[in-house]
């Protein structure tokens, strides 16, 4: 039958038939009967006794006293010792491997130099003979032949050749003591080649060369054993005598192994072996291998047949290795004892008695020549034996089946399963075992078998022919017994099958073929087959229930480890081939082990409540529900930590099942107690800790997140963030009621100083105080607060942002005002001389006025600044950093969106009383009263409300009677207000007077479409004054909110600059006026004096006619000034400035310092600006226009400046000052492009301003074509009706939402830069022909078109937004941006 054939109808339906009770015999033995303990120990100890019987015997060594006969050798020639090498010439397995000659030679040398260790190798005599083959054996010939043919017998021939050589030198012819020598020289040659293969792993691979220099050896050394021992000289003789058998336990070591394997004691085994010591004879064995041969021959069900295995040819090649083993047995029983073999024909061959032939495992090293039985008996047999020499004359006689066999039991298997048992039962038992060696990591090895009992289980699988896999099977049966009844460990089971896949390696043997007749499972037997099946199902189930009962402990805080039962389980169960397990069945296990972690969960769970929570609900805190949770979460965790590697156990995780049973119950309960404790709060009358919530929140969040993750199609069972959500509102009230005191406390605590010691050069970053840093320390503690909780609700977490912006908008806004407060007070301080001024008397102030004027004494001096005032101004810049960081930290516009796509629809919005923000920019004012002697006035203008509340008050313009100030200021109202507006003359003696009022009405319901407008207002007394007005919706909104904060900061740090400024602009409009470009082109005054010309206005009183005698207006001088004479005019400005700068620069930072240049540069440009042109204006101008050469020196003096403030490095070529886009600001491109227009006639200028005019109409026509809703208008910069209307200006630039942050306010000023230089006008035009009296009549009907324009666009935009706004409608809900 082929391989192919076979297994079609193999193992499957055999095993099956086995299983289902079709074949009746287990291994073809007789059926089974059930076996006593008796039984067993019979069967046992007939082999333990047989083993006995057969053991070599024991020599002794005894003297006579006879003459020594002469030594003969064994053999007669070396010829006829070298016949087992000549027989099998041909085979390769008695050739020495490829590398051999080289390492023998390695060997040899050693040998010769003393290097060799063994003893036998160091007498003279032995080196000598050693040293004569050497120098045969160096021959490159016969190395050459040797490499070539590579025969033992060669090598030994030439050894022999030349030891006897070296022998016979010095003897006489009829002496013949040398060649006992000789054999014994060779003997040790013979060794020295066994040691090489051996050193060198080459046995293995050359078994019959092993075995066959091994039998030469012994030959050799018949009459010489001991080789390291000294020969003995004399007369005397010894002889060995063989020691007969005196048949005692005590010289049985298997017997004994019986006797305690079963509990008796050594006499009650005497006695048995006495009783039948007649019949366990060797003769009986002899004929039990007799009898098996022929049954095995028959195909008797007392042997294994055809029908037991898978394959035909499995069985046959057991047949064959069972018929050769019987041989070696047989032979070794007739060898033991030679009185059984005198009916056989034939020599019988030589055998060899190995000292320690016994095998310390029930494993063994079957092979091709000699069965596995052969090779782990005591008697390895030399040469094959022919069965044919046997007489078989004597059959078996007819008897039972129990009879038929002497030392071989009719159930083998179970008799050896039986036996197997006790000595497991037994050497785990011992108390007093043999020492082991340590396993490699230092730990003892696992006790299984102990060697005694591993040889006689050995003995008796040879005695019964059990073969190596049902060893195997059976031993594995056995501990699945054990294993099962909890008699023995896990550990011993996964030792066990550790032990039957890796057996250890024994001496001299390999464990390859073992592990081969393990793998190829075609050879078992199906018994064996269906066992193993059999045995792994019920390891399996076994396993199982221990791996359930283990995992129920799982949530304890030291559980017992599941990882070895899912190692054995996974390595030993499911890898076998043998194991099959249906799905139905794991998905049973899977369900019912899920049952069980849930169960022991909610009882875990259950525990916890207990411990945590109290039963009386009246004493209920949420420390309670924390403490719970925390268990809740501590187990969760160590959970997953634990399962961290292996997650799955067996398909059934247990953080999930943990988290699927606790979780829920933990979020019902939590929802539950929380409620029940806010009730009770209210009833009470008491406020529940923010603390004690914010706790509770982090840890109910943590709860949640491990319960999506674990869960993630479970909601959780309630809304934290709604159920907590006044804890938070809660803190931030308290927050709001804290910020103003929080400021208030810092700016106390502050000195406002730089931050260094011993006089050092403050750094940047030490320019600013601590004040600022505590503030915004606080303002980030405050919003991390929110932050670090991780709230989970976008919508209230942007809201809870939100209001936190509005409390931190509320601190800004109070430290702006209480460090303006501080600055203006240093600032507006009087000098020592205004000190004493103020104590005179008014006869003494004019007195000392005229006398300053006699004496041409100049008043203007730098100002003396306070440091600390300069601290303030970088604080102010400082906090607009922070604040910028701060709006970028919180993400305002993630904030605003979620909040805007949350918003309901517009119908369903509760309407709510609207508060406003009104920004009134105080412009400039023209044609004032002249309050002062010298015709001038120092104006500043003060508003208030109709309850005469001071409302704002800007800087002070000194002797102008045209001032600008372009000054702010924010009204919050909720309704229609009246403001008034009362422009002041300041006096540093006397009260104040007033130069004239004028009233204005805000009412929201005029900026509806919240654009700004402009109006100029009447004063009560002369001249007018330009306000700005827009509207912006007070909103809750946090962009709205940072926007007002940054727009506070910017306000406070321009108004501080301004300050600053004002202290230099009295001198910078002094230095770069009218008189001054007069005194430059005067007669008969010097250049050096020049710049000494520092008149006071009492003086430029006193000397007005005199000085318009002496300098006429109209005519130029008659030789113009030269370029030192220009420059040397500004030298004293140069010094103001660098005087002050330098007193800057000590303290302020370099934005700060670069925003107060800037600010002066502005400065520079309104005073030049002011020196060229009046203000815009529809009426004619008094001002006189400047001639070509003063109009080139004005423009000398702007660039001389321009290069100054742009302070470029000579060697470097970088910049230092303002930067150049700062610098070339569109006011200064308007200036330096007033030349091309400044000398041009009167009807060229008119045209060109038509011109202008068409194109800017055309220009916002069509944008107002391009936009539903315009934005810009042309801007009404006139009186009259349209100033009286109040229409919207171009732009609305001022906007909150602009100022969100640092980078808005740079886009909106960057665009408002771009908006000027992209659309020109004609205001310039303007205001050169103010200057010219003929212009008058264009000049107002420019006016009244202008007023048109704004008319008509103003008209235009109320109707598109009354249809937008249904209905005509004109407030609404304010726009979201």
């Amino acid at each position: 039958m082929s391989t192919s054939s076979a297994r079609s109808q193999g193992i499957n339906r055999r095993i099956n038939g086995l299983q289902n009770g079709n074949i009746s015999h287990e291994g073809s033995y007789s059926k089974k009967k059930i076996i006593t303990h008796n039984d067993a120990y019979l069967y046992a100890l007939r082999v333990a006794y047989l083993a006995y019987l057969l053991q070599p015997r024991s020599r002794r060594t005894q003297h006579v006293h006879t003459p020594a006969a002469p030594v003969q050798r064994s053999s007669t020639s070396i010829n006829d010792l070298m016949k087992d090498f000549s027989l099998v010439r041909d085979s390769k397995s008695t050739r020495f491997p490829h590398g051999f000659m080289a390492e023998l030679e390695k060997r040899l040398v050693g040998l010769l130099m003393g290097k060799e260790k063994r003893p036998e190798y160091n007498d003279a005599a032995v080196k000598r003979s050693f040293a004569s083959f050497f120098n045969a054996f160096s021959e490159p010939s016969f190395k050459k032949r040797m490499e070539k043919d590579r025969r033992v017998e060669d090598l030994v021939l030439i050894f022999f050749s030349n030891a006897t050589k070296e022998l016979q030198k010095g003897k006489q012819s009829n002496d013949d003591s040398w060649k006992l020598m000789g054999d014994r020289h060779l003997a040790l040659f013979v060794r020295l080649v066994s040691l090489v293969l051996k050193d060198h792993d080459w046995v293995r691979d050359r078994p019959e060369l092993t075995t066959r220099l091994a039998t030469l050896e012994s030959k050799l050394l018949a009459h010489d054993q001991d080789l390291s021992a000294p020969q003995k000289n004399g007369t005397s003789t010894t002889v060995e005598v063989v020691v007969s058998l005196s048949y005692d336990v005590k010289d049985m070591p298997l017997v004994q192994v019986v006797a305690r394997i079963f509990g008796l004691r050594n006499s009650m085994v005497q006695s048995d072996i006495n009783k039948y010591k007649s019949e366990w004879t060797e003769k009986s064995a002899l004929q039990d291998l007799k009898t098996y041969h022929k049954l095995l021959n028959l195909s008797s069900n007392k042997t294994l047949r055809s029908d037991d295995f898978d394959l035909d040819e499995a069985y046959d090649q057991w047949k064959k290795g069972e018929e050769q083993d019987l041989s070696q047995m047989m032979l070794a029983i007739m060898q033991s004892n030679p009185e059984l073999a005198k009916t056989s024909t034939g020599s019988l061959p030589q055998f060899n008695h190995q000292a320690n032939g016994s095998v310390t495992s029930i494993h063994a090293d079957p092979s091709t020549s000699a069965s596995l039985a052969s090779e782990t008996s005591s008697y390895v047999v030399d040469q094959p034996f022919d069965m044919s020499t046997v007489n078989r004359s004597h059959s078996p006689e007819a008897a039972d089946e129990d009879k038929t066999f002497t030392f071989i039991p009719s159930d083998t298997r179970g008799f050896y399963h039986f036996i197997l048992s006790q000595a497991l039962i037994y050497d785990m038992n011992d108390k007093n075992p043999q020492p082991e060696p340590l396993e490699a990591d230092g730990t003892p090895p696992i006790k299984l078998l102990s060697k005694q009992s591993s040889e006689l289980l050995n003995e008796i699988c040879l005695r019964w022919r059990i073969p190596y896999v049902s060893r195997v099977i059976l031993f594995l049966d056995v501990i699945r017994e054990k294993f099962v009844d909890q008699e023995i460990t896990l550990d011993i089971l996964d030792a066990a099958f550790n032990f039957v896949k890796e057996p250890p390696p024994e001496k001299g043997k390999t464990t390859n073929l073992m592990t081969t007749l393990l793998s190829d499972r075609s050879k078992w037997l199906l018994t064996d087959t269906a066992l193993n099946q059999k045995l792994l199902s019920s390891l399996h189930v076994a396993l199982l229930r221990d791996l359930y009962d283990m995992l129920q402990h799982c949530f304890e805080s030291k559980p017992p480890s599941a990882g070895p039962i899912i190692y054995v389980l996974e390595t030993h169960i499911y890898d076998d081939p043998g194991f099959s397990k249906t799905e139905d069945e794991v998905n049973a296990y899977k369900e019912q082990l899920q049952e069980g972690l849930q169960q022991k969960a909610h009882e875990m769970y259950r525990t916890f409540l207990e411990k945590e929570v109290p039963n009386d609900q009246n004493v209920w805190e949420f420390y309670h529900v924390i403490e719970l949770g925390k268990a809740v979460v501590s187990l969760a965790q160590r959970i997953q930590k634990r399962y961290r590697k292996n997650p799955e156990i067996m398909g059934v995780n247990p953080l999930t099942a943990l988290v699927e049973t606790v979780l829920p119950l933990y979020a019902e309960d939590a929802r539950d107690i929380v409620r029940r404790i806010l009730d009770l709060s209210k009833t009470r009358d008491e406020e529940v800790p923010v603390e004690d919530g914010f706790q509770l929140y982090a840890e109910l969040a943590e709860i949640r997140r491990i319960h999506s993750q674990c869960l993630p199609n479970v909601e959780f069972a309630f809304h934290i963030e709604g159920l907590l959500a006044d804890f938070v509102w809660r803190w931030i009230s308290m927050t709001e009621a804290s910020i103003i005191s929080w400021v208030d406390e810092a700016i106390k605590q502050d000195k406002f100083r730089v931050r260094t010691e011993n006089g050092e050069i403050p750094s940047e970053d030490q320019r600013h105080s601590l004040s600022v840093i505590d503030i915004f320390s606080s303002f980030n503690q405050t919003i991390d607060r929110i932050v670090q909780l991780n709230w989970d609700d976008d919508l209230q977490y942007a809201k809870f942002m939100t209001s936190l912006a509005k409390i931190v908008g509320m601190g800004i806004a109070r430290y702006c005002e209480a460090i303006e407060q501080k600055f203006s007070k240093e600032m507006d301080r009087l000098s020592p001389e205004q000190e004493a001024a103020r104590s005179q008397s008014t006869q003494e102030k004019w007195l000392s006025m005229a006398k300053d004027a006699w004496n041409n004494k100049e008043k203007i001096e730098p100002f003396q600044f306070f440091p600390e005032s300069f601290v303030k101004l970088n604080n102010v810049d400082f906090a607009s950093g922070q604040l910028d960081k701060l709006e970028s930290e919180v993400n305002v516009d993630a904030c605003a969106e979620v909040i805007q796509r949350n918003q309901p629809p517009i119908t369903q919005r509760q309407k709510k009383t609207n508060t406003y923000v009104f920004t009134i920019k105080i412009v400039e004012a023209e044609d004032l009263k002249a309050c002062d002697v010298g015709g001038y006035s120092d104006p500043y203008v003060v508003l208030g409300d109709e309850y005469q509340k001071r409302l704002a008050k800007t800087r002070i313009i000194y002797r102008n009677l045209n001032p600008r100030w372009d000054e702010s200021v924010d009204i919050t109202t909720q309704g229609p207000l009246n403001i008034i507006a009362t422009v002041w003359d300041w006096d540093a003696m006397g009260d104040h007077d007033c130069v004239g009022r004028a009233s204005l009405k805000l009412d929201p319901s005029h900026f509806g479409d919240f654009l700004p407008r402009e109006y100029w207002l009447d004063l009560d007394s002369q001249g007018r004054i330009l306000l700005r007005v827009s509207m912006e919706g007070e909103r809750d909104d946090i962009q709205f909110y940072f926007g007002k904060a940054f727009r506070n900061l910017k306000r406070t740090e321009r108004d501080m600059t301004r300050k600053i400024t004002d202290k230099l602009s009295a001198y910078i409009s002094h230095c770069l006026s009218r008189r001054t470009l007069k005194s430059l082109l005067s007669k008969g005054i010097s250049m050096s004096s020049i710049s000494k010309i520092t008149m006071s206005s009492a003086s430029n009183y006193f000397n007005r006619i005199k000085q318009s005698q002496a300098l006429p207006t109209s005519q130029p001088t008659s030789q113009p000034p030269s370029e030192a004479d220009i420059t040397n005019a500004l030298k004293p400005l140069f010094t103001y400035f660098d005087d002050n700068f330098a007193i800057m620069n000590q303290t302020l930072t370099s934005a700060a310092m670069v925003a107060v240049m800037t600010r002066i540069w502005k400065e520079i440009l309104v005073t030049i600006e002011a020196l060229l042109v009046p203000p815009l204006s529809d009426k004619p101008s008094q001002q006189r226009q400047l001639n070509q050469q003063e109009l080139d020196i004005v423009f000398k003096w702007l660039q001389y400046l321009f290069d100054f403030f742009h302070a470029v490095d000579d060697d470097t070529g970088e910049a230092n000052g303002v930067p150049l886009e700062v610098l070339k600001s569109p006011k200064y491109f308007d200036i330096t492009n007033l030349g091309f227009f400044y000398f041009e006639t009167t009807d060229s200028l008119i045209r060109t301003s038509e011109r202008m005019a068409s194109a800017t109409a055309a220009r916002q026509q069509a944008q107002r074509n391009r936009l539903s809703l315009p934005t810009n208008l042309s801007s009404p910069a006139f009186g009259g009706a349209a100033g009286l209307v109040g229409l919207p200006s171009t732009r609305r630039s001022k906007s909150i939402m602009l100022s969100r942050n640092l980078g808005t306010m740079r886009k909106a000023k960057e665009e408002k830069w771009k908006e000027a230089q992209a659309d020109p006008n004609d205001d310039m035009i303007l205001r050169i022909l103010r200057m010219r009296p003929e212009a008058e009549r264009y000049l107002k009907d420019r006016s009244r078109q202008k007023e048109r324009l704004a008319a008509a666009a103003a008209a235009e935009l109320i109707v598109k937004q009354s249809l937008l706004a249904g209905g005509g409608r004109m407030m609404g809900n304010l726009p979201r941006r």
